[in-house]
Order: C-alpha cells, then structure tokens, then sequence
C-alpha cells in the first residue's frame, strides 16, 4: 500500500509539474519578446499596409496576434500578482489590445458606413442597434470606438518604440563614452528639451504634414531627448560596476558592452518608464489629431471621434458622442499609469 500510494504521489507531482515549467519558459525575455512581436508585427502591417493586402489575406493577418496576446495577459498576471494595482492596468491595457487584433473578427457593423445620423443610444434601423449610438454622419459608434483602438494601439507604441531605440542608444554612447559624445549629445538634447513638448510637436508636424509617418518623427524628438537623460544616468551609475571591467578585460567592443551588458542591467526604470511614456504618447496621438495635425481621417480614430463630437456635444442628449470616445482614451492612459505605479511597487519590494 505505501509503495502503491508512493507511486500516485509522484505521478500527481509529475501531471502538475509541466504546466509550471511552461509558464516559466514563457516568462523568459525571449519567449516575452516573440510574443510581442506576433502581436506588433500582424497589427502594423493590417493597420499600416491593410489597404494594399488582398481581402483574400487580409482576414488572416491577425490570427498569430490573438493566441499571442491571451498567453502575454497570463504571463502578465503571473509576473505581478503581487500587485493589484499592475493587475488593473493590465487589464485596462489588454482589453483594449484585446479589441484591437479581434475586432476585424467581431459581429459589428462598418465603421464607416453612414446609416441613421444622430441615432440615440440603442436606436434600431433595420436588423442594425445602435447599442452606443450614431455620430453626426450616421456611422456606428460602436464599430467606430472599437475599431479605433486599432491605430492608437499601432502608432501610439510604434512611436515610443521609435523614440526609445534612439533615446537609449544616446544615452548609453554619451554616459558609456563621455568626453566630447557627452557634451555634443546632452547639448542637443538640453536644446530640445528647451521647447514645450506640445508645441515641438506642433511645429514638426506643421512642417512636415498630419500622417502617422510624421507623428513618429515628431514623438522621437519630443521623446528621445527626456529616454537619453534616464539612460545616460542609469548608465554613468552602472559602468563602473565590475562586471563591466571584466568585459573590458575580455577585449569585448563597446557597442557589445553597451548592448549587451549594459542596457539589460538597467532595463528595470526604464520598463517603468516606458508604461508611463505610452500613456504620454496616446494623450499625445489623440490631441494632435484633435487640433487636426495627427491621424487622418476617416479611418476610425479616438481623438478623431472626440473632434467630430465637442460641436454636437453641447446638446446634452448628443453627448455620448463625446463622452464614448474620451472614455475610451481615458481608461488606456489610467492602465498605462496604473501598470507603471504596479511596476515600480514592485521594484520597490524587490
């Protein structure tokens, strides 16, 4: 009988210990990094070059991106269960991710599509509900809040992506350098800095033109001068640690040591840091596109919807034209905020 119950024991032991080891594997950088980029990649490409993909492809792009995305939100709340408050942004955020790789999949009408204009809230025309009501075209709200999460979600996070690669890489030259990539980087830098960040952006997008292009030029310059600070700092603090000594000792070249030694010692303020800077760069997106210098019209857009709804919003009962897409904006800066709060208890902890 022992040895009978022995052999259970550690059969049990043995059917529960792989799902462990799984989401163990999955938490890994690497495995974290793949998964991100079954999601980035298929969405940028619908977004960006959807027009030009075939309707025989097109519905497929998106498939690698929702299995990606469920399995990201469980790393996520195991990595942070610790913290409640990581916990709700997170699941501010992948709501909205959520939405954005699934809603070419959903059961909803045109997003630009005119039907009935200023339907009220759960007004019917034909087999259609308008469960959030119609804007002064006639378009589903809806679709449209739905659809939207698409391009805030792409531009919003490509262009700090943009913005960190430069921002880093300066950062790590002139703290790991020093000397005169110090001085000319940090001048550069102090200069851009000098501007209200609003009004760079204003002026590099009057330039250059609205277009989701020139939006990501115009986050990278608002942006990369603050990354380079954080990193510079970070930098200075870490390179005369000893296991940088002991690359240089290896012979190893700079760009190996920065790159590789460097930057993931001190990648901790700067994930922070990033959660924080993507609910800049949507408050941004939407305001830019608010003034008329962001996204184009008519594809769905959030700060597009708030523009079109402020005029018909002075009449109470068209506020939720206003309203819907605000709220939406709203909820994706507070998950940004909340996971980077979450993240620094964390640390904090740690």
């Amino acid at each position: 009988m022992k040895g009978d119950t022995a052999v259970a024991v550690t059969t049990i032991d043995d059917i529960a210990a792989p799902p462990r080891d799984w989401l163990k594997t999955l938490r890994s950088a690497r495995s974290v990094a793949v998964l991100i980029a079954l999601i980035w990649v298929p969405l940028m490409l619908y977004v960006m070059f959807g027009n030009h993909i075939g309707d025989a492809a097109k519905p497929y792009i998106l498939v690698p991106a929702v299995p990606a995305t469920a399995l990201l939100f469980i790393i996520g709340v195991s990595a942070w269960r610790e913290s409640p408050t990581a916990i709700v942004g997170l699941c501010l955020v992948f709501f909205w991710l959520i939405v954005a790789v699934t809603v070419p999949y959903l059961p909803i009408f045109d997003p630009n599509k005119p039907l009935m204009p200023f339907a009220p809230v759960g007004a019917v025309k034909g087999a259609h509900t308008f469960w959030l009501g119609g804007d002064w075209k006639g378009r589903d709200m809806l679709s449209r809040v739905l659809w939207g999460s698409q391009r805030i979600f792409i531009w919003g996070i490509t262009a700090t992506a943009v913005a960190y690669v430069v921002g880093a890489m300066l950062g790590l030259i002139a703290g790991y350098r020093g000397g005169w990539w110090d001085e000319i980087i940090s001048f550069i830098a102090n200069v851009l800095l000098a501007f209200p960040v609003m009004v760079l952006y204003v002026l590099i997008l009057t330039y250059l033109g609205p277009s989701g292009l020139n939006l990501i030029v115009a986050v990278t310059f608002a942006s990369a001068p603050g990354i380079m600070r954080i990193v510079r700092s970070l930098t200075l603090d870490n390179k005369t640690r000893d296991y940088i000594f002991a690359a240089q000792t290896r012979g190893e070249s700079p760009l190996y040591i920065m790159l590789v030694e460097l930057l993931p010692n001190v990648r901790g303020p700067l994930i922070v840091d990033a959660c924080l800077r993507l609910g800049y760069t949507t408050v941004a997106i939407a305001t830019l596109t608010f003034l008329g210098l962001g996204l184009p019209p008519p594809d769905a857009d959030w700060g597009l919807m708030i523009k079109e709804g402020a005029s018909a919003a002075m009449m109470f009962k068209f506020s939720y034209m206003l309203l819907i897409p605000a709220l939406a904006v709203s909820s994706l800066i507070l998950g940004f905020n909340l996971m980077a709060d979450g993240l620094r208890e964390i640390s904090l902890k740690d």
